[in-house]
């Protein structure tokens, strides 16, 4: 075989795969689980994943987490102990991103009312997901919180711009298993900066990496074994969960995250984040100076 028809043949072989290499590594594309997909699509495709889990989103977090998440969430809200002073004369406005069904966002309220009698502090759920939003506000309907007072409030947003939300106007920003669905992760903590007063809360919580190989070796080969088949079981839609699964395992790592929060001009106290259950999920603050 002539070396100029080798060196041709190699071009054919490399050439695919340079493009392949070139085409995941653009800022034209991204993850979409381990799928590489062009940026501008990767908002409508996750809008399509969860307006199709929406209406069994907590009765699959239930069977996922075998009932952990709840308690991952109220250790969340417990940690931060947001609420209205009592003697203070300013309630507080909190903002839950990617709030879907409303569970943080009627944590943290009630919270703040049983723990600092604050019946003032106003909130608003915002959610990229019409579908999951509806979710919460049919829940809305049934709390002692939907009494007219106008406290609450839902809002269709996109994270990452937050473009109906002004500038220095809240004082404490949580988002509980969304950012990780963000198209540009670093722009969503760039808004959250935005529009948080100085003194403001930043609180993430977050699936995240398990640091046991051992530990983590079992927690991949349930994640991506049953989750799966327990979402084609439970909600008739196997290829959401898959794509659940691959999207927590794509999410930066604990230290990896704590930089973008502190790039986005977050003060981090101490460590930075809090593991909860080996690393399963993590909780992240940062301070806005």
């Amino acid at each position: 075989m002539s070396q100029r028809l080798v060196s041709s043949s190699l071009r054919a072989l490399v050439r695919p795969a340079r493009k392949e290499f070139i085409r995941a590594y653009s800022d034209e594309t991204t993850h979409f689980g381990f799928k590489t997909v062009n940026t501008e699509d990767k908002e409508k495709l996750v809008k399509g994943v969860f307006s199709s889990v929406a209406s069994n989103y907590d009765v699959m977090n239930d069977a996922m987490s075998m009932g952990v998440h709840r308690l991952w969430k109220d250790h969340f809200i417990n940690r931060l102990d947001a609420g209205m002073r009592p003697g203070s004369n300013r309630p507080l406005d909190f903002l839950d991103v990617a709030g879907g069904t409303g569970d943080i966002a009627f944590g943290l309220l009630e919270h703040a009312e049983q723990k600092f009698h604050d019946r003032q502090s106003t909130m608003t759920v915002a959610d990229i997901n019409p579908d999951m939003l509806a979710e919460g506000e049919l829940r809305y309907q049934k709390t002692k919180w939907n009494d007219g007072s106008d406290r609450v409030k839902f809002l269709v947003q996109n994270g990452e711009t937050m473009d109906a939300i002004p500038d220095n106007s809240k004082d404490v920003y949580t988002i509980a298993f969304g950012i990780r669905n963000f198209t540009n992760i670093q722009a969503g903590l760039n808004t959250a900066y935005r529009v948080l007063k100085p003194g403001g809360i930043f609180a993430c919580l977050e699936f995240s990496h398990v640091e046991n190989p051992v530990i983590d070796y079992a927690y991949q080969a349930y994640s991506f074994s049953l989750l799966p088949l327990m979402g084609q079981l439970i909600a008739n839609d196997r290829e959401s969960y898959q794509y659940l699964v691959e999207s927590i395992r794509k999410f930066p790592k604990q230290d990896e995250f704590k930089g973008m929060i502190e790039k986005a001009g977050f003060y981090v106290p101490e460590k930075g984040y809090e593991n909860l259950t080996f690393g399963v999920a993590s909780i992240h603050i940062g301070v806005k100076l």
